[in-house]
C-alpha cells in the first residue's frame, strides 16, 4: 500500500451556500478503490477480517454499522492513517491520468472540523496551497456559502460554518477521494440536512470518490450509490441504492430506509 502522509482536514456547516457558476480548477475525476482479503488486528481483536470491496471512480458509498463494527477503522486504512494487518488496498486513477495516488489525491473530513484558531477562515482553506492559489481558497468560500466569512476567525462562526469551511478545504487541492468519518454528527438536525445537500452538490460538481462513515441511516440513503453494512469485521449486506437524485423522501426511500435499519438492527 502506498504511504500516503495525509493532512487530516476536517469540516462542518450553518449558513445555506451561494450557488454559484464559479469554477474551481478543472473538476477532479474520482479513483477506483479496490480492497482485496483485508484485515486488521490490534493484539488479538480482530477489528476488520477477510473483507473485499469494490468502489468505482466517482462513486458514493456509505457505510453504516453499530459502533465498533470497524467503520472508521476501514476509513483509517483507506486513508492510510493506519497499516492492514494483511490484506491489499489499491487506488487507480479513473482516467489513468498518472500512475498512483498521492496525498494530495485524498483528503479526510472529521466530526472535528479541526480549524487553526489563528489563522482567518481564507487561511484555513489556504493551508497547504500555494500563494499564488489564494484564488481556489475564495471561489470554494463562495462555493460553501462563507465569501463573506473569509476574513473571520473560527471562534466567530457556529458549528455548522465551521464544518463548511473544513469542507472547503478538503476539497481545495481538488481530491481524487473524499473519506468522510460522520462529518454530520455533531449538527443540528437543519444544519445537517443543509450540509448534505452541499456535499452532494460538490461531489456531482467535481467528481470525487466519496466514501461515508455513519449512523444514520437516513443520510446514507440520501446520499449515496451504494451502502455498505459492516457487522463484526465482515461486510453483512451491500444495498444499491437506486433513487433518482436529488432524493425526496417517499415510498420508496422509506422503503429502502426500513430495510437497512432492519439489517443493522438484525447485527
Amino acid at each position: 500500500m502506498t504511504n500516503l502522509n495525509l493532512p487530516l482536514y476536517p469540516d462542518k456547516t450553518a449558513n445555506r451556500p451561494v450557488e454559484t457558476s464559479v469554477q474551481v480548477e478543472d473538476a477532479s475525476i474520482g479513483a477506483e478503490i479496490s480492497i482485496e482479503q483485508l484485515h486488521k488486528f490490534y493484539g488479538q481483536v480482530k477489528v476488520l477480517e477477510d473483507l473485499d470491496l469494490h468502489i468505482q471512480p466517482g462513486e458514493f458509498v456509505a457505510i453504516v454499522g453499530r459502533s465498533g463494527c470497524g467503520k472508521s477503522t476501514l476509513l483509517r486504512l483507506i486513508a492510510d492513517l493506519e497499516q492492514p494487518s494483511y490484506g491489499e488496498i489499491k487506488f487507480k486513477s479513473a482516467r489513468n491520468f498518472r500512475e498512483g495516488i498521492t496525498s494530495d489525491d485524498i483528503r479526510v473530513m472529521f466530526q472535528d472540523p479541526r480549524l487553526l484558531p489563528w489563522k482567518s477562515i481564507l487561511q484555513n482553506v489556504q493551508l497547504g496551497l500555494a500563494k499564488d492559489k489564494r484564488d481556489i481558497a475564495e471561489q470554494l468560500l463562495e462555493k460553501v456559502g462563507l465569501k463573506d466569512k473569509a476574513g473571520q476567525w473560527p471562534s466567530q462562526l457556529s458549528g455548522g460554518q465551521r464544518q463548511r469551511t473544513a469542507l472547503a478545504r478538503a476539497l481545495s487541492h481538488s481530491p481524487r477521494i473524499l473519506l468522510l468519518d460522520e462529518p454530520l454528527g455533531a449538527l443540528d438536525a437543519l444544519t445537517r440536512l443543509e450540509m448534505q445537500n452541499l456535499i452532494e452538490r460538490l461531489w456531482k460538481e467535481q467528481g470525487f470518490t466519496a466514501i461515508l462513515v455513519t449512523h444514520d441511516v437516513s443520510e446514507a440513503v440520501q446520499l449515496a450509490d451504494k451502502i455498505i453494512l459492516l457487522d463484526k469485521g465482515h461486510i453483512a449486506h451491500s444495498f444499491e441504492v437506486n433513487l433518482p437524485r436529488p432524493r425526496k423522501k417517499g415510498a420508496e426511500f422509506a422503503e429502502l430506509e426500513q430495510r437497512v435499519l432492519e439489517a443493522v438492527l438484525a447485527t
